[in-house]
Protein backbone atom coordinates (compact mmCIF):
# COMPACT_ATOMS: atom_id res chain seq x y z
CA UNK A 1 0.00 0.00 0.00
CA UNK A 2 1.16 3.45 -0.62
CA UNK A 3 1.33 5.91 2.00
CA UNK A 4 -1.31 8.14 0.14
CA UNK A 5 -3.32 4.93 0.56
CA UNK A 6 -2.77 4.52 3.68
CA UNK A 7 -3.46 8.03 4.65
CA UNK A 8 -6.99 8.01 2.82
CA UNK A 9 -7.36 4.48 5.01
CA UNK A 10 -7.06 6.23 8.02
CA UNK A 11 -9.03 9.59 7.38
CA UNK A 12 -11.51 7.47 6.56
CA UNK A 13 -11.52 5.66 9.49
CA UNK A 14 -11.18 8.51 11.88
CA UNK A 15 -14.41 10.11 9.52
CA UNK A 16 -16.68 6.33 10.74
CA UNK A 17 -15.58 6.94 14.44
CA UNK A 18 -16.13 10.61 14.39
CA UNK A 19 -19.96 9.80 12.68
CA UNK A 20 -20.49 7.33 15.21
CA UNK A 21 -19.83 9.52 18.34
CA UNK A 22 -21.98 12.22 16.71
CA UNK A 23 -25.13 9.67 15.61
CA UNK A 24 -24.49 8.20 19.45
CA UNK A 25 -24.81 10.88 21.15
CA UNK A 26 -27.91 12.28 19.11
CA UNK A 27 -29.29 9.07 20.49
CA UNK A 28 -28.44 9.73 24.03
CA UNK A 29 -29.78 13.62 23.41
CA UNK A 30 -33.28 12.05 22.14
CA UNK A 31 -33.18 9.33 24.85
CA UNK A 32 -32.68 12.13 27.44
CA UNK A 33 -34.92 14.78 26.20
CA UNK A 34 -38.11 14.01 28.24
CA UNK A 35 -35.46 15.05 31.67
CA UNK A 36 -35.39 18.85 32.62
CA UNK A 37 -32.93 20.70 34.74
CA UNK A 38 -34.67 23.20 37.38
CA UNK A 39 -33.17 26.42 36.28
CA UNK A 40 -33.88 29.53 38.37
CA UNK A 41 -32.91 31.69 40.73
CA UNK A 42 -32.22 31.70 44.49
CA UNK A 43 -35.69 32.69 46.05
CA UNK A 44 -35.56 35.75 47.59
CA UNK A 45 -34.93 35.70 51.35
CA UNK A 46 -32.89 32.31 51.38
CA UNK A 47 -30.00 32.37 53.73
CA UNK A 48 -27.03 31.77 51.74
CA UNK A 49 -24.60 28.67 53.78
CA UNK A 50 -21.97 27.64 52.45
CA UNK A 51 -20.21 28.80 48.41
CA UNK A 52 -17.12 26.95 46.64
CA UNK A 53 -15.86 26.97 43.27
CA UNK A 54 -14.96 24.07 41.19
CA UNK A 55 -15.88 21.71 38.44
CA UNK A 56 -19.46 20.07 37.84
CA UNK A 57 -18.11 16.87 36.19
CA UNK A 58 -21.51 15.04 35.25
CA UNK A 59 -24.85 13.94 35.95
CA UNK A 60 -25.79 10.69 35.92
CA UNK A 61 -28.58 7.76 36.15
CA UNK A 62 -28.93 7.83 40.43
CA UNK A 63 -26.65 4.52 41.28
CA UNK A 64 -24.86 4.09 37.67
CA UNK A 65 -22.05 7.19 37.79
CA UNK A 66 -20.85 5.55 34.37
CA UNK A 67 -24.33 6.32 32.24
CA UNK A 68 -23.87 10.21 31.35
CA UNK A 69 -27.18 12.25 30.78
CA UNK A 70 -27.41 14.55 28.29
CA UNK A 71 -29.75 16.94 30.00
CA UNK A 72 -30.01 20.21 28.46
CA UNK A 73 -27.63 22.36 29.97
CA UNK A 74 -25.75 19.55 32.41
CA UNK A 75 -24.37 17.30 29.28
CA UNK A 76 -20.61 18.06 29.62
CA UNK A 77 -18.22 18.97 32.11
CA UNK A 78 -17.90 22.44 33.17
CA UNK A 79 -16.14 25.10 35.81
CA UNK A 80 -19.22 26.09 38.13
CA UNK A 81 -19.54 28.30 40.89
CA UNK A 82 -22.14 26.27 43.77
CA UNK A 83 -24.18 28.53 46.29
CA UNK A 84 -25.86 26.37 49.24
CA UNK A 85 -28.25 27.90 51.31
CA UNK A 86 -31.47 26.53 53.66
CA UNK A 87 -33.40 26.65 50.59
CA UNK A 88 -31.08 24.46 48.16
CA UNK A 89 -28.08 24.85 46.26
CA UNK A 90 -27.50 26.58 43.40
CA UNK A 91 -25.23 25.24 40.17
CA UNK A 92 -23.62 28.25 38.44
CA UNK A 93 -22.19 26.60 35.19
CA UNK A 94 -19.81 28.68 32.58
CA UNK A 95 -22.31 29.84 29.50
CA UNK A 96 -25.49 28.54 31.29
CA UNK A 97 -28.43 29.63 32.97
CA UNK A 98 -27.84 28.98 36.71
CA UNK A 99 -29.63 26.38 37.91
CA UNK A 100 -31.26 25.90 41.24
CA UNK A 101 -32.12 22.39 42.92
CA UNK A 102 -34.95 22.96 45.95
CA UNK A 103 -34.48 21.13 49.07
CA UNK A 104 -37.44 19.39 48.31
CA UNK A 105 -36.21 17.82 45.45
CA UNK A 106 -32.82 16.81 46.95
CA UNK A 107 -32.67 13.40 48.23
CA UNK A 108 -29.78 12.64 49.22
CA UNK A 109 -26.36 14.01 49.28
CA UNK A 110 -22.93 11.95 50.10
CA UNK A 111 -19.04 11.53 48.46
CA UNK A 112 -17.96 9.52 45.98
CA UNK A 113 -14.73 8.79 44.37
CA UNK A 114 -15.85 7.87 40.37
CA UNK A 115 -18.06 9.51 38.17
CA UNK A 116 -17.69 8.81 33.77
CA UNK A 117 -14.80 10.27 32.89
CA UNK A 118 -13.40 11.30 36.46
CA UNK A 119 -11.34 9.72 39.39
CA UNK A 120 -10.49 11.56 42.12
CA UNK A 121 -9.07 10.67 45.77
CA UNK A 122 -11.43 8.95 48.01
CA UNK A 123 -14.75 11.03 48.86
CA UNK A 124 -13.37 13.85 46.33
CA UNK A 125 -16.67 14.33 44.43
CA UNK A 126 -20.25 15.10 46.02
CA UNK A 127 -22.67 13.14 44.93
CA UNK A 128 -25.85 15.24 44.86
CA UNK A 129 -29.14 13.21 44.29
CA UNK A 130 -32.30 14.89 43.01
CA UNK A 131 -35.54 14.41 41.30
CA UNK A 132 -35.37 15.72 37.78
CA UNK A 133 -38.66 16.41 36.42
CA UNK A 134 -40.17 15.40 32.88
CA UNK A 135 -42.67 17.78 31.21
CA UNK A 136 -44.94 15.17 30.87
CA UNK A 137 -45.29 14.17 34.12
CA UNK A 138 -42.99 12.11 36.48
CA UNK A 139 -39.59 12.04 38.16
CA UNK A 140 -36.70 10.54 37.97
CA UNK A 141 -34.07 10.66 40.18
CA UNK A 142 -30.25 11.57 39.12
CA UNK A 143 -26.83 12.17 40.53
CA UNK A 144 -25.26 15.59 39.74
CA UNK A 145 -21.84 15.52 40.34
CA UNK A 146 -19.51 17.94 42.03
CA UNK A 147 -16.00 18.64 42.50
CA UNK A 148 -15.15 21.35 44.87
CA UNK A 149 -11.35 23.01 44.03
CA UNK A 150 -11.13 26.02 46.69
CA UNK A 151 -12.93 23.93 49.90
CA UNK A 152 -13.28 20.49 50.22
CA UNK A 153 -15.78 18.33 49.07
CA UNK A 154 -16.52 16.80 53.07
CA UNK A 155 -17.82 20.97 54.19
CA UNK A 156 -20.06 21.05 50.56
CA UNK A 157 -21.53 17.58 51.39
CA UNK A 158 -21.90 19.09 54.90
CA UNK A 159 -23.63 22.49 54.33
CA UNK A 160 -26.05 20.56 51.79
CA UNK A 161 -26.56 17.34 54.30
CA UNK A 162 -27.86 20.27 57.00
CA UNK A 163 -30.70 21.21 54.98
CA UNK A 164 -32.21 17.78 54.10
CA UNK A 165 -33.78 15.90 56.94
CA UNK A 166 -32.84 13.24 58.91
CA UNK A 167 -30.57 10.31 57.43
CA UNK A 168 -32.61 7.52 58.85
CA UNK A 169 -35.45 8.92 56.81
CA UNK A 170 -33.43 9.60 53.49
CA UNK A 171 -32.68 6.68 50.79
CA UNK A 172 -29.11 5.90 49.94
CA UNK A 173 -27.71 7.55 47.03
CA UNK A 174 -26.20 4.65 45.46
CA UNK A 175 -24.85 0.90 45.61
CA UNK A 176 -21.71 2.43 46.10
CA UNK A 177 -19.55 0.48 48.82
CA UNK A 178 -19.67 2.75 51.86
CA UNK A 179 -15.76 5.26 51.66
CA UNK A 180 -13.52 4.07 54.64
CA UNK A 181 -13.41 6.94 56.78
CA UNK A 182 -12.49 7.77 60.26
CA UNK A 183 -15.80 7.94 62.27
CA UNK A 184 -14.22 11.37 64.17
CA UNK A 185 -13.52 13.16 60.89
CA UNK A 186 -17.02 13.00 59.55
CA UNK A 187 -18.46 14.53 62.88
CA UNK A 188 -15.97 17.06 63.48
CA UNK A 189 -16.19 18.30 59.63
CA UNK A 190 -12.27 18.10 59.64
CA UNK A 191 -10.75 16.83 56.17
CA UNK A 192 -9.48 14.03 55.42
Amino acid sequence: MTREGALLVMIGVVVVLVGLGVWAWMRRTRRDAGLVAPFGEIPAGATPTATAAGFYVATTRHGEPLERLAIRGLGFRSRADFAVSDRGVALDLTGQPRMFVPAARITAVDLATVAIDRVVEPGGLVRLSWRAERPGGGEEIVDSYLRPQDGSARALESAIAEMLPAPSAMAPASPEPPQHTDSTASTTGTDS
